[in-house]
């Protein structure tokens, strides 16, 4: 299967793979109808007695339910500590939020349960709500039972280790995604004009550095190649980033509380899908990808390696089994992105390039750990300043990222991911910026048609 449309085309085979990922995960290497769980809202207020298949807490931090231990992590701050023999009662006749399991009886209630699960990939309100996600206010906590009453709200926003801030003021959500949505659609425009000056982005690989770049820069290969991952990461990061930004103006702005329930509150669309760069400074390579880069798929990947761990009877944090998790993530994300460089048009490389640029991720995440702690035993750790580590960390992620980034992003313009239009409207191409036909209005040849084939399943919307 393949798309006229670049994006499309590459989108394609993306989901396709995904939704396999996807379906593995919650079906098969857990069981979704008794593994998660979800935050609710009571309709009216009352006491609460949980389930004896409640989810709780132990001791080690594993959540339990039905009595077997799923190995999700129980969001949020300080957990109230439980005896084994404790009778877990909520008392407070003021409780709003409760956890939700699958509903029993065939409803509206079943299918939003269901929706919710299919389409919920960081986990957010979940059970197995994924890492770097703030914990939900304290209000929510207490209802959780996950903290004590005393506990006060720390603020309109909550943030995580990782960065990502999660907004409980509705209005101040609303206003700086407005700003963000703002700035990402000229950022777009600016990034297409610029990419649309450079044959490199039409896919012609081995194309010389175009002329208006400083001398400086053209007579450089190396400096060439870094002005183009550059640009290609700002692309790709701003692309998404956009993207993931429209999220919290639908399910807030547009359908809000009223219509979502509790899914349209403020806290429960994080604003951040993106972790601060802080991350990479301090732990390199395994920084970029666990806590800076976006979390999206993360659970997707994580799923199936804690189901290989368990068959093989290997501890989860152990140095095999954190070995195994990384490789069987890294393997899934070339597959999903491989997919992807399959049923795009071009002249693409699925196992030479987006495949083998994730596994030498993994590559280099061990790489780098293993250099850390011979350094540790070796004593220079110690001695070694924190702007120095920084300063390493920046260098050494940025030197393998240099390297190995062409086999995915020469692959992406090889496929004409480039080509794709982000915005309707160009102001820098409408003043004149872009090529000498360009013009204000850029969905022109990007148009979506019904497509009527031989059978049902060729028949539909062909972009």
């Amino acid at each position: 299967m393949r798309a006229r449309s670049a994006a499309a085309a590459f989108g394609l085979g993306l989901m396709c793979a995904w939704g396999i990922i996807w379906i593995f995960a919650i079906t098969i290497a857990y069981d979704c109808q008794t593994d998660f769980k979800r935050y609710q809202r009571s309709e009216h207020e009352s006491n609460v007695e949980p389930k004896d298949d409640t989810t709780r807490k132990n001791s080690n931090g594993t959540a339990v339910s039905n009595g077997q231990p799923t190995e999700l992590r129980r969001r949020a701050g300080p957990a109230l500590e439980k005896t084994s023999d404790q009778k877990q009662f909520t008392t407070s006749k003021h409780q709003r939020v409760f956890w939700q399991p699958y509903p029993s009886v065939f409803s509206i209630e079943r299918l939003d349960w269901v929706l919710d699960i299919f389409t919920n990939f960081r986990g957010v309100g979940w059970t197995y709500e994924t890492n770097g996600v703030p914990p939900p206010p304290y209000s929510v906590q207490v209802d959780l039972g996950m903290a004590s009453a005393s506990e006060q709200d720390a603020g309109d926003t909550l943030t995580s280790n990782t960065g990502i801030r999660r907004y409980c003021n509705h209005h101040e959500l609303l206003k700086d995604v407005a700003i963000s949505i703002a700035y990402g659609y000229f950022a777009l425009d600016a990034i297409k004009t610029i990419m649309h000056n450079d044959p490199y982005f039409w896919g012609y690989i081995d194309a010389a550095a175009p002329h208006w770049l400083p001398d400086i820069v053209r007579e450089s290969y190396h400096l060439t190649k870094m002005y183009r991952m550059l640009l290609s990461l700002y692309a790709i990061y701003t692309a998404l980033w956009y993207i993931f930004k429209l999220g919290p103006v639908f399910f807030c702005g547009i359908l809000g509380p009223k219509r979502m329930g509790i899914r349209g509150e403020a806290w429960m669309n994080p604003y951040d899908m993106f972790g601060a760069y802080n991350n990479v400074l301090d732990k390199g390579l395994a920084g970029w990808w666990g806590g800076w880069w976006h979390q999206i798929f993360r659970f997707g990947f994580e799923a199936p390696a804690n189901r290989l761990l368990e068959l093989l009877g290997v501890e989860k944090r152990s140095l095999l089994g954190k070995l195994l998790s990384l490789l069987v993530a890294f393997f899934l994300s070339g597959c999903l992105h491989a997919c992807g460089s399959f049923t795009q048009l071009g002249d693409t490389r699925p196992l030479k390039g987006p495949m083998c640029f994730f596994l030498l991720q993994a590559v280099g995440i061990v790489g780098q750990i293993a250099a850390m702690q011979l350094l540790k035993k070796a004593g220079v750790a110690v001695w070694c300043p924190i702007w120095l580590s920084r300063c390493l960390n920046f260098f050494l992620v940025n030197s393998w990222l240099y390297y190995t980034a062409p086999l995915l992003v020469d692959d992406f313009a090889r496929g004409g991911v480039w080509l794709f239009e982000p915005v309707p409207f160009s102001p820098l191409r409408g003043l004149g910026f872009g090529q000498p036909d360009d013009k204000w209005y850029c969905f022109e040849h990007q148009r979506i048609w019904w497509r009527t084939g031989h059978h049902w399943w060729d028949t539909g919307i062909a972009p």
